[in-house]
């Protein structure tokens, strides 16, 4: 049997009891160790588990399944997530390859960022698509998710942005030559995030574009490390998102639609400033 496991948002103990009781059992257990993180390393989730963990890159998920799937047929693998197992889509791939192999799974559930961030005040069903945040580089700056964040924003609805992360990276240069040497890992800080939607809403300025998704004063909400101990809450309007540092990975951005009463509320007790409060005092509901 190959068991998809959740392992929640924080650390090693955020685990659910049906999850422990599969590693614990099975024969081989990956980590898959590229779509997110934990608050801990590799070293506390094998002193609690009580297991050796092989941590399974994208490579290994996505080109060579087969070292994964391989022997599941006749042993238990256990394949670990952080979050919920589908988070990601790479996982349903998975199942997928998995089923045309004759094989069985089952999946274990877990919290993730995208139910976890109702934390803020938000409520989850006035969500509407999820949009992930990439790096920008020179020349390439891609801007897709602000028409789904405009699509949100239009249907008074929030929206989740998932921000970049970037593991086991190679230079043009190294992946050209074939050099198996690879970059540090990078998070996308909710500062980033900010910095970059600040830049399109200016380009679509000067395009002449004038029913924006948002603007500067837009209050949004910068969370981080949700789950853990150490977690942060902050609402802000999105110029002065790019002014706070809300420390370690990960980070996650919001940009709200239309709020209810209580959500208003609930975002003032997070409020960066002044002038946050007064913005959202003033929102009529």
């Amino acid at each position: 049997m190959l068991f998809f496991v959740g392992l929640g948002l924080g650390d090693a103990k955020d685990i659910t009891v049906k999850g422990l009781e599969v590693v614990k059992k099975c024969k081989r257990v990956y980590l898959e160790a590229y779509t997110s993180i934990l608050t801990v390393g590799k070293d506390a989730l094998e002193e609690f588990y009580g297991r050796e963990i092989i941590l399974a890159d994208r490579d290994m998920v996505e080109t060579n399944s087969d070292e994964i799937l391989s022997g599941a047929e006749e042993e238990d693998v256990a394949f670990l997530v952080v979050g919920d197992p589908f988070g990601a889509t790479t996982h349903t791939d998975l199942v997928l390859r998995a089923k045309e192999k004759g094989l069985d799974y089952r999946v274990v559930h877990n919290a993730s960022i995208m139910n976890a961030c109702g934390c803020c005040g938000l409520q989850l069903y006035n969500f509407g698509e999820t949009v992930s945040i990439v790096f920008w580089t020179d020349p390439w700056k891609p801007d897709s998710y602000y028409d789904k964040i405009k699509s949100n924003r239009d249907r008074n609805m929030h929206t989740l942005c998932l921000l970049d992360i970037k593991m086991k990276e190679q230079t043009i240069e190294n992946l050209m030559k074939g050099r198996k040497i690879f970059e540090p890992p990078r998070f996308m800080t909710v500062k980033q995030a900010s910095e970059q939607l600040l830049e399109i809403v200016e380009n679509k300025r000067q395009e002449g574009d004038n029913s924006l998704a948002f603007t500067e004063d837009t209050v949004c909400v910068g969370l981080s490390r949700v789950g853990s101990d150490a977690q942060r809450i902050v609402s802000a309007t999105l110029q002065e998102m790019t002014q706070i540092d809300l420390g370690e990975p990960l980070h996650s951005l919001i940009i709200p639609g239309e709020m209810h009463s209580l959500e208003r509320d609930m975002l003032l007790q997070f409020a960066f400033s002044d002038k946050t409060k007064n913005i959202l005092s003033s929102i009529c509901i």
